[in-house]
Parts: C-alpha cells; sequence; structure tokens
C-alpha cells in the first residue's frame, strides 16, 4: 500500500501519479486524508485522556495514603474511563477506515513510466530472434496437439468445463521437462533458491501481494475457509518472508518456484482464447525478488533478463515492451511484457510478465530490513514468469512443426524430455 506519509506531504503529486493510471483511484487519496485526520485527533484525544487518568489516580493514591476523600477523583476518573472506551471505538474504527481505503488504492507508476491508458501505448524495447518460415500453412497448436494426441480439450471439459486441458502421453512428458528445465535454469545459474509452497493461502497473504481486494472475483476461494487457490506463486512465495525483520546481509533474496495457478477469467470464445492461451488452470514457473530498494530498478533489469534466457535457450522469436501507466498491473510501479511469437497463431503472446512492486506490497505484509545504521525500512519486491507454460507450449509447437506433421523441439530441452521430436501416432 501506499505510504501515509508521502500522502500527508504532498497530495496533489500522490493525486497527479495516480491520475496517470486513468480511472478514480486519486479521488480517494481524500477520503485517506479525512480518516487520517479523524484518526490522528481520536489518537491524540486518547492518549491526553490516558495521561489525565494516570495524574488522577496518582493523586487518589496520595490521597488515600493521607485519608482524604478522594471519591470525586475516583468519579473523575471512572468518567475518563467511559470517554477513553469511546474515542479508543472512534480512533480504531478511522484506522479501520483508513486501511481499507489505502488496499484499494494502486501503487504509483514509476516517475519514468511510460505516458498511455492501453495497451496500444506500450513501447517496443527490444526483440530476440526471428519468426520463423514455412514452406507450407503452419497449424495452431490445438489442431497439431489433437493431431500428435498430446492435448485433448474434449476429456478436460468433461472433467471440469471450458478453460483446462488434458496433457496425453509425449504433451504430459513436454510440460513435466520445461517445468524442469526452467527450475534447474533459475537455480542453478541464475542464483536463485528453488522452494515448494502450498497451493492454497489465506486470505491475508492474497492482500499482501494486492490480489485482494481488487480482484477477488477472479480468485476461486475455497468455501466455508480462508484460503484462495494460488492464482500465481507470486502470492505464496513472496509472503514467505512477510511480517519479517530481515538483516541487511540477507538480501537480496531470489526464489523460484513451481506452481499451478488458478484464475476465473478465461475470457471470451475466440482466437485470443483458443485452446491454452487463456485458461482457468495452468502451471508456471516463478521468479521472485526481495532487496534494498536502491537495488530494484537493477533488480528488475536482472529478473527479466534471465526469464528472457528461457526464450533464447529454446530459440523461440520475442518481442519486450514496456507498459504504459495506465496498463500496468494494480501493485505494480514498472513492468516490462514478454511476448512470444506463435506462428500459427499468427501473433504474439505474452508469456511473462516482469514487474518492480517498489516498497508497495511490503508495506502490505510488513516486510522490512534492518540497515547497518540499525534503522528499519520496507524491502522492495519484484517477481517474474520464469516462465508461464501454456503458452510456452504453443510456441514450442507451432514454431517447431514440420511438413510430416512432427514436431521438432530445441536441443536445449532433449536432457529433460529424452528426445528431439515428437512424432505423430502410429497409424
Amino acid at each position: 500500500m501506499l505510504d501515509i506519509r508521502l500522502i500527508r506531504e504532498d497530495p496533489a503529486a500522490v493525486q497527479q501519479r495516480l491520475r496517470a493510471r486513468g480511472g478514480d483511484h486519486w479521488q480517494k487519496i481524500d477520503q485517506v486524508l479525512a480518516c487520517d485526520s479523524s484518526r490522528r485527533a481520536a489518537e491524540t484525544e486518547r492518549q491526553q485522556l490516558q495521561a489525565e487518568r494516570n495524574r488522577l489516580s496518582k493523586e487518589i493514591g496520595i490521597g488515600r495514603k493521607n485519608g482524604q476523600d478522594t471519591s470525586d477523583l475516583e468519579q473523575q476518573v471512572r468518567d475518563l474511563a467511559g470517554r477513553l472506551e469511546t474515542i479508543g471505538h472512534d480512533a480504531d474504527r478511522a484506522d479501520a477506515e483508513q486501511r481499507d481505503l489505502l488496499l484499494q488504492i494502486p501503487n504509483l507508476p514509476h516517475a519514468e513510466c511510460p505516458p498511455g491508458l492501453t495497451e496500444a501505448d506500450n513501447p517496443g524495447v527490444r526483440s530476440w530472434g526471428e519468426q520463423p518460415s514455412f514452406d507450407f500453412t503452419p497449424l495452431d497448436h490445438v489442431e497439431l496437439g489433437k493431431t500428435l494426441g498430446i492435448l485433448d480439450f474434449e476429456a478436460a471439459a468433461r472433467l471440469s468445463g471450458s478453460g483446462f486441458a488434458v496433457f496425453r502421453g509425449a504433451g504430459a512428458r513436454l510440460e513435466r521437462a520445461l517445468i524442469q528445465f526452467m527450475l534447474d535454469l533459475h537455480s542453478g545459474e541464475h542464483g536463485y533458491t528453488e522452494v515448494s509452497t502450498p497451493f492454497m493461502i489465506h486470505r491475508d497473504c492474497m492482500e499482501g501481494t494486492g490480489q485482494l481486494p481488487k480482484f477477488e472475483d477472479d480468485m476461486y476461494a475455497v468455501t466455508d475457509s480462508d484460503l484462495f487457490l494460488a492464482p500465481t506463486a507470486e502470492v505464496p512465495v513472496t509472503n514467505l518472508e512477510r511480517e519479517q525483520l530481515l538483516a541487511a546481509a540477507a538480501l537480496p533474496i531470489r526464489y523460484t518456484a513451481y506452481t499451478p495457478c488458478f484464475r476465473r477469467e478465461a475470457g471470451a470464445a475466440g482466437k485470443e482464447s483458443r485452446g491454452l492461451i487463456r485458461m482457468h488452470q495452468f502451471d508456471k514457473v516463478e521468479l521472485v525478488q526481495i532487496c534494498r530498494p536502491e537495488d530494484s530498478e537493477a533488480a528488475l533489469e536482472t529478473l527479466t533478463h534471465h526469464a528472457e534466457t528461457v526464450l533464447q535457450r529454446l530459440g523461440l522469436h520475442y518481442r519486450l515492451i514496456e507498459l504504459c501507466a495506465g496498463d500496468i498491473g494494480f501493485s505494480a510501479c514498472k513492468t516490462y511484457d514478454i511476448e512470444i511469437w506463435a506462428p500459427g497463431h499468427g501473433g504474439y503472446l505474452e508469456v511473462s510478465s516482469c514487474s518492480n512492486f517498489g516498497d508497495y506490497q511490503a508495506r502490505r505484509m510488513n516486510l522490512r530490513f534492518k540497515d547497518d545504521a540499525r534503522k528499519n525500512h520496507f524491502c522492495h519486491t519484484l517477481n517474474g514468469s520464469g516462465t508461464a507454460l501454456p503458452r510456452l507450449v504453443v510456441a514450442l509447437l507451432e514454431t517447431g512443426q514440420q511438413a510430416d506433421g512432427s514436431v521438432r523441439l530445441p536441443e536445449a530441452l532433449v536432457p529433460w524430455f529424452g528426445s528431439d521430436v515428437i512424432l505423430p501416432p502410429a497409424d
């Protein structure tokens, strides 16, 4: 959440940066200030009343010791107790209302975040590789998956409805191989510690990374509990350090994890949601970094490079774009999207989103570190997909397809998959 001190010191500047996102979030700043004023006034009065009660209690003690009648003083203390209870409720109510408002306000875009309100305003940063060419008409992954017998959407629909997939045979092995390939790359070469976390997370963890309250309707809640199915490994992995006061020497922290991800939103039927492109359940390998504030901008560049390395090792063409202020996620201050080329689909698909959240998430989860001068600061958090599985599978199948119906796989994947080709089933 935003720093209340920043809002107090320069509310106009905060509103201006929120306006860059579009929408009406900036209007909540005046409400936050009104709650903050009420809370601080109530807290000041409570402290004054407590001091007065303490003074009277001392007088009562002295009076009783000297045999004096202290009934008037005792009545004053009783009156103060009633007022303290009322003012305490007022302070707590204002504090809760202020926190609720702050949870609804997104992060401030980075000062150098490109201007714009929609994805059409996102500038390109760089690209890698070339779009593959074919001497035949390339198929999309749905047709390839059916021909190869590795993707079964009809069976998934019978099991769970639309927005799900069954991977069969070489498809299931490909999925497992990609997960192992990415985890080994990030833990073995990029310096991340691999963790395996629960797939169900408490509400306060979802609030900590910013999924709640904003996106509650998109989440899968577990009935009659305070648990949610993980929408992304970002949630459990970042929250591993929630409510911690870390030593400066412990930073930076780098975690990588595999989780299935669960999200209600799957989009309407059509090209942009066909097959694996938009799913209710999908696999992902996540990258999370926790660092000092002064290191987070460089950390974002490094984390993004780590995600790009996955695609480079697999020989897949992609482009990198930076999101404009109106297109960045709720909790992010700066984001790069990596979009992979899918020739059968005939377009680019987002396969990774790498974001710097500044201290926004750390404030929500009370994640701090103690610097060398023994002063406490909120950490900065970052995360990115390293990468998501479904669209990576889409690009691999569509890029590697051959005229004979087989799919050639990248050499880098062979040690995990066990072969460099997926063949159609024998007649």
